[in-house]
Formats: C-alpha cells, sequence, structure tokens
C-alpha cells in the first residue's frame, strides 16, 4: 500500500483534493460557547463563516485527542500502509503536534509513524501534506519523504494581510483603542511565519496596499512552489491573477481557511505561502 499521509483541518486543502490524493484529515474541535462542533465533519467552512457574521461569541478551538490520531493511525495500518507521514500545524500554535506524537507510540512495532512540525499553519502546513501525499504516490519511502519535508520547510515563507484588527481585539491581542484606531484608519495589518510562530510583517493603509506588499515579498523570492490562503475574500481572484504572471510555471493551489484558523484572523484574509528554490 505504500507511505499513507495524515493532517490535521487547520491544513486548509480543499476536501476534494484530500480525498483525490488520499490525504487523511483528522480534524480539531471548535467551541461556540458551550457548543462543540467537529471541524470538516458538523461545521463546514461555509456554516462557520456564516456564524462568523452574526455571533457575539469568540469562538475557541481544541486540538485532537490523542484517540482520535491513534484510531487514525491504526486503520491506516490495518488496511496495509507500510509507514505514515503525519504533517501538522506548528506545535507553538497548538497542542495538535502533541496529540499526534503521543498517539504515534500506541503504533510502535505495528507500523512506522513519523509525525513532522510543518512549523507553520493553513495552507502552509496543508502544502506539505500535499507534497508528502504526491511523493507517497511516487512510491518515495518514509525516510526520503520526511527528509523532503525537512528541506522544505526551511524555504517556505507565508505572508497574510488581516482585513480588520476587530478579531485580535476580541482574542485579547491587542487593545480596544489600538483597534478603534486601525479600523478609522484603515490600517492593513501584515502578518508572517518566522520559526513557527505568527509574527508582524508590517502594516499598510488599504487593501490595495497591503495585497501588493504580499506581491513584493514573492517577486523577491525563486519560486518553487506556490498556494493561496483566504478566508472568504471576494477578490481572492483577482489576487490570483496577480501572482500568475510572477509564477508562470507555478500551478497555484487556493484554499479557503477554515475555523481553525479563521477564529484567530476573521473574514477577508487573503496571502500567499511559498517553496524557495533551493540556492546553489
Amino acid at each position: 500500500m505504500g507511505i499513507r499521509v495524515v493532517t490535521d483541518s487547520a491544513c486548509d486543502l480543499p476536501p476534494s483534493l484530500c480525498d483525490e490524493r488520499g490525504i487523511e484529515v483528522v480534524p480539531l474541535t471548535i467551541r461556540f460557547g458551550e457548543e462543540e462542533l467537529v471541524d470538516r465533519v458538523e461545521l463546514s467552512n461555509a456554516d462557520f463563516w456564516d456564524r462568523m457574521e452574526t455571533t457575539t461569541i469568540l469562538p475557541e478551538t481544541s486540538a485532537p485527542s490523542v484517540g482520535a490520531f491513534e484510531e487514525t493511525f491504526r486503520r491506516l495500518a490495518d488496511e496495509g500502509a507500510d509507514g505514515i507521514v503525519c504533517v501538522n500545524l506548528s506545535s507553538r500554535l497548538s497542542a495538535t503536534m502533541q496529540s499526534a506524537q503521543v498517539a504515534s507510540k500506541a503504533l510502535d512495532g505495528v507500523c512506522p509513524v513519523a509525525v513532522f512540525d510543518a512549523c507553520t499553519a493553513s495552507m502552509g502546513s496543508g502544502s506539505q501534506a500535499l507534497h508528502a501525499a504526491r511523493r507517497a504516490d511516487d512510491g518515495a519511502d518514509l525516510a526520503t519523504i520526511i527528509a523532503e519535508l525537512e528541506d522544505r520547510r526551511e524555504r517556505q515563507r507565508l505572508f497574510a494581510t488581516l482585513d480588520t484588527l476587530e478579531f485580535l481585539r476580541r482574542g485579547g491581542r491587542i487593545g480596544g483603542a489600538q483597534a478603534m484606531l486601525g479600523s478609522m484608519l484603515s490600517i492593513k495589518p501584515i502578518i508572517t511565519v518566522v520559526d513557527g510562530a505568527v509574527a508582524p510583517a508590517g502594516k499598510v493603509r488599504t487593501r490595495s496596499k497591503a495585497l501588493r506588499f504580499v506581491v513584493d515579498q514573492l517577486k523577491e523570492s525563486d519560486v518553487e512552489e506556490i498556494c493561496v490562503l483566504h478566508s472568504r475574500a471576494p477578490d481572492v481572484d483577482e489576487f490570483v491573477e496577480m501572482l500568475e504572471p510572477i509564477v508562470p510555471d507555478a500551478a497555484i493551489v487556493v484554499g479557503e481557511m477554515g475555523p481553525v484558523v479563521g477564529v484567530h484572523t476573521g473574514p477577508r484574509v487573503i496571502g500567499a505561502t511559498w517553496i524557495e528554490r533551493p540556492r546553489r
């Protein structure tokens, strides 16, 4: 059966692409107050963003249980997997990685399981899981896939612009006065990921300038592979069109951000993550 690939629902890969590539997705849980919903099972992206437009409750997320990962690993082993690669969002952003690591130990002597910290999230970790699945289809072994993921992780970049500071305020990341000032000035914060943690990359006054900021980062890179991430952004197609002339030889995979990342960023986020070519 070869190598099988598992990831978590923070990957933001389109479900159709996961089905096509045989990528197993272990979901996180989203809580609206006392109500708990399983991501991708009981709560679709569309339902989540609809609720976010009207709810006064700031949702919370919780990592999958050890048992959820173990159940998936054992099922794949029973189906004949020669090994399992489990790609997870950054361990600095969630306890998901820890659950997967504990679960992997339960498979000792049953099936080799390699748990990989993507040190990023959304389509950043999704693109790593997608690469692992492609290489598994090529017949690559577990050690080869992990070595390639480690190499790609060092060459990965992610930049995204938030449409509003409101969700950072609601999550306690910034004060109300700062959020109000940002709203009045139409400030669009730009974020990146550094060593597995979210970090500020800049702030501009308009959305068009924010998108141009992301595009300019891309222009400075020699791009091997690229993905676009967004959260119900109406201008995502226009953003992709901005990128296409810069990466004419790359197929741009687009993924919509789901609840796991979306609770922290809010709607209309748009960005890109890419792998830079190795320096020679």
